[in-house]
């Protein structure tokens, strides 16, 4: 009697450590059951986290009519309890440090004081979105699913495409405050081990409060933090992801973000897609060249037209100098500002667009560009060339498939301009040669950015420029580069 008084002070104490620890909340539930043998059992859950159909159908109502049962025994991953502890040999820190995390991982706790154990059963039931196609990554030919906020659903899609036993998934925590699951996947018998190993250990050396998106885990793993181009990708397909981890590199999966993180990236990877694998070799090299073609316009037609009205006009062919010089007339700012100009309230369109709703971002682009535009030359404040020019840029902009690469590519248009601007052709130059020495300085978690272009890889060269029919590829299709490094024994 004085021994089950004693463990009924106990739980008390835990229960008013539990609501004090977490602030007394609305959705904080306490329950106690009798059953069947006249025991009593008490249950502890946050009911907006919890699926509460399948704790009342699966596990109270069974222990309240006597008809639960242990025949089998209890899985890790699968939905069963995940633990069970003494509840009168652990400290009382303990078990409240237990209790706390099995209730915020949206667990149920039952403690059954005739047997001395409190069970931490797996009844979570967060509200996910459902699956649907990326908006940000849309195709014309390939699967239409995407992943998901919801990291075990995303583990399933990866699962469902590669069904391999090397296929491995390490979980982990980061965020002193937030506790976010963070996953690294990669193919075991594909992978390099160095690559693993490096991508592990940055991982797991980070030291911050909060993970709320991939991008917090990317801007501290990433090799070059001031260097516009993007060291690393990101999807919110599971074909591409698929594809990459298939390729021997390694993806990182942030619970409550969709977007996945790849690792190593090179710099041509930028102009491929899965989908050129879902086209015929010839249509998908046409389009791989276009989207190269596109980088070039994007970055270099602005600062080539600045140079050329302002510094090398000899270069033009005679009438259409006369041209320029005929819609320039009247025009009181130089070319370099009206670039300048021109660009910047591009921008502004652009990202009007994007954080207006929907129903009205569209037509806000359109009408903004054209109305402005029209306005703009009809006030002779800018010339009908310029408008041309920006229009363009900003369209071949929009040709790459990922949207980082594409703030990239703004970026380094703005600064070849303002080269452009005080030093011509010159200065195009001077910024091409610092860009390439820069873009072959810089490592992809140990992988040049620039392979295989420098250093040379020739047998990649045929899924770079060109994407040749299936039967020519080699039976590896991993990358030799990615072959280079050190492999897992």
């Amino acid at each position: 009697m004085q021994r089950g008084r004693d463990e009924q002070r106990k739980w008390s104490d835990l229960c008013h450590k539990v609501q004090e620890t977490l602030g007394s909340p609305s959705d904080l539930v306490f329950r106690t059951l009798l059953t069947v043998e006249e025991k009593t059992i008490h249950c502890i859950y946050l009911e907006s986290i919890v699926d509460k159909n399948s704790l009342e159908e699966y596990i109270l109502k069974p222990l309240m009519e006597g008809t639960f049962s242990e025949v089998e025994q209890p899985y890790v991953n699968e939905n069963r309890f995940v633990h069970d502890l003494p509840f009168s040999t652990s400290s009382h820190d303990e078990l409240l440090l237990n209790v706390i995390d099995a209730l915020l991982a949206g667990q149920s706790v039952l403690a059954d004081l005739s047997l001395n154990r409190i069970r931490m059963f797996n009844v979570t039931g967060p509200q996910h979105r459902q699956i649907e196609e990326p908006k940000s990554e849309s195709i014309v030919r390939g699967p239409r699913e995407g992943f998901t906020e919801n990291v075990e659903l995303n583990i399933g899609l990866i699962r469902k495409r590669i069904r391999n036993p090397h296929l491995r998934f390490e979980k982990m925590k980061i965020g002193n405050q937030t506790d976010t699951t963070v996953i690294l996947a990669y193919m075991e018998n594909i992978a390099p081990a160095s690559l693993v190993d490096e991508a592990r250990r940055r991982l797991q050396s980070i030291q911050t409060d909060s993970i709320l998106e991939s991008a917090y885990i990317e801007e501290w793993i990433q090799d070059q933090r001031w260097s516009p181009f993007p060291t690393l990708t990101n999807t919110e397909r599971p074909d591409a992801a698929t594809a990459q981890l298939l390729d021997g590199k390694v993806a990182v999966m942030v619970d409550g973000t969709p977007n996945v993180l790849l690792a190593p990236v090179t710099f041509f990877e930028f102009f491929s897609s899965p989908e050129d694998h879902y086209q015929r070799a010839d249509i998908a090299t046409f389009i791989r060249w276009i989207r190269l073609i596109s980088f070039f316009i994007a970055v270099f037609v602005p600062s080539m037209y600045v140079a050329v009205t302002t510094f090398h006009q000899e270069l033009l062919p005679s009438q259409f100098l006369i041209s320029l010089a005929a819609q320039r007339e009247g025009v009181p700012l130089p070319t370099l500002t009206e670039v300048l100009l021109m660009e910047i309230v591009f921008e502004i369109i652009r990202e009007a667009g994007l954080r207006m709703p929907r129903a009205i971002g569209q037509a806000l682009s359109i009408v903004g560009a054209i109305v402005l535009g029209q306005a703009a030359v009809e006030a002779s404040l800018i010339s009908a060339a310029i408008v041309i020019v920006v229009a363009v840029t900003g369209i071949a902009n929009f040709v790459v498939p990922t949207y980082s690469f594409g703030i990239s590519q703004r970026l380094i248009r703005f600064t070849f301009v303002l080269l452009a601007g005080f030093m011509g052709m010159v200065g195009i130059l001077c910024g091409l040669l610092f860009m390439l020495a820069h873009l072959a300085s810089i490592k992809s978690f140990g992988v040049p950015y620039l392979a295989p272009a420098t250093p040379a890889f020739l047998s990649d060269w045929k899924e770079v420029f060109v994407r040749v029919p299936r039967p020519w590829m080699n039976k590896n299709q991993t990358p030799k580069f990615m072959r280079g490094l050190k492999r897992r024994k």
